[in-house]
């Protein structure tokens, strides 16, 4: 254990993803940022605040002005202004300073929220990353997209805005019950269908070892999914071009875990949306019909989704629309020449997109058939 991968722009060092098997190195690499003199908020949700906000806030007292913990409710429906409202008048109340800090501890929601509320408030202030989750790790943790969600629009408030750090606690992984925890083998799978072959294969031949949650396996696993993240993010920062490949499956995806109320966990409405859009590319001729039923079967030895019930598809097209993806009339789809090679494409059509949803969407008529 103990690796470090840096993330650079412009050639330049930004910050550092630090690998580590427990908190135990947290202080050491804040006393880097002269914490001695800052005051800390630990801001986490009501779950994770229960499982480590005492040992993280533990490690840090004595080494910085003081800690404080703010914790909001969890789950999705946090994400959203008013529990940023709330994190700016606990910060006000306790008076914090453009020169202290923020820590973002938990999962996506988390660290969204945090990193949006570091953006903004006094004009920007410092954060760093603590992610909790698997899909935190792997994703929404790196790179800098920060944001909350504004009435039925995902992620339509943001900014990006970089972490000084950001810290994983591989060992945290164990925590997670069954679902967060293939709910992030969405994202994983989806880095070795859009950047490497290779590193698609490897998830297969260590299906096992990552069932059994194998901390050497998972930690090789978190690893290879953040070089290739930083592999994208370094070359397009804020989006204009090439990182938007890391969006594929997200556009029906997003979709239908707003249909949906949330009820579906973000990663398992991606790996509908990676079928969808697998789907897509097989009808444009780019996939074939085989390799579009392997990508498909593959979610399921990770109880991930591949058809989804209750579902208006008409809806989910609706909800497509009004995707911040949009460019005019034209919504940036990312589709699959094959494993491993993510294209973006302006062309796809409301028709075929519906399509796509027909083809993950299980009615009462399939029951019957």
């Amino acid at each position: 254990m103990s690796q470090r991968l840096t993330i650079n722009q412009n050639t330049k060092p930004i910050y550092d993803i630090v690998y580590e098997s427990d908190f135990s190195k947290l202080a050491e690499e804040l006393e880097k940022f002269d914490i001695i003199s800052k005051k800390l908020c630990i801001v986490t949700d009501s779950k994770v605040e229960g499982l480590y906000a005492a040992e993280v806030k533990n490690a840090l007292e004595g080494h910085c002005k003081e800690v404080k913990v703010f914790a909001f409710p969890e789950g999705e429906k946090s994400k959203n202004l008013d529990t940023v409202k709330d994190i700016y008048t606990f910060l006000i109340e306790n008076k914090f300073e453009r020169k202290d800090m923020l820590i973002a501890l938990g999962g996506g929601v988390v660290g969204d929220t945090t990193g949006f509320v570091a953006a903004t408030y006094l004009r920007g202030v410092d954060f760093i990353q603590i992610p909790t989750t698997l899909l935190a790790q792997v994703d929404s943790s790196v790179g800098g997209k920060t944001g909350v969600d504004f009435d039925q629009y995902k992620n339509m408030v943001g900014a990006f805005y970089m972490p000084k750090l950001v810290y994983m606690n591989i060992s945290v992984l164990n925590s997670l019950d069954d679902r967060q925890f293939y709910s992030g083998m969405a994202e994983v799978m989806k880095y070795g269908l859009i950047k490497n072959a290779s590193f698609y294969e490897w998830i297969i031949e260590n299906m096992y070892e990552i069932h059994d949650r194998n901390l050497d396996v998972l930690e090789d696993m978190v690893v290879k999914s953040c070089t290739y993240k930083k592999l994208v993010v370094e070359k397009d920062p804020t989006e204009k071009g090439e990182r938007a490949i890391l969006n594929f499956g997200h556009t029906i995806g997003h979709a239908i875990e707003k249909a949906k109320n949330f009820e579906l966990l973000h990663g398992e409405c991606v790996a509908l949306g990676c079928v969808a859009a697998a789907f897509i590319s097989w009808k444009r001729e780019l996939l074939s019909k085989d390799e579009y039923y392997e990508i498909r079967d593959m979610f399921v030895p990770f109880n991930l989704p591949i058809s989804v019930e209750d579902i208006n598809p008409e809806e989910i097209l609706q909800l497509t629309t009004s995707d911040k993806k949009m460019e005019g009339d034209h919504i940036k789809f990312i589709l699959l020449k094959k494993v491993g090679k993510a294209v973006i494409d302006n062309t796809v059509t409301k028709e075929e997109i519906l399509n796509g949803i027909n083809e993950i969407y299980f009615s009462e008529e399939d029951w019957d058939e």
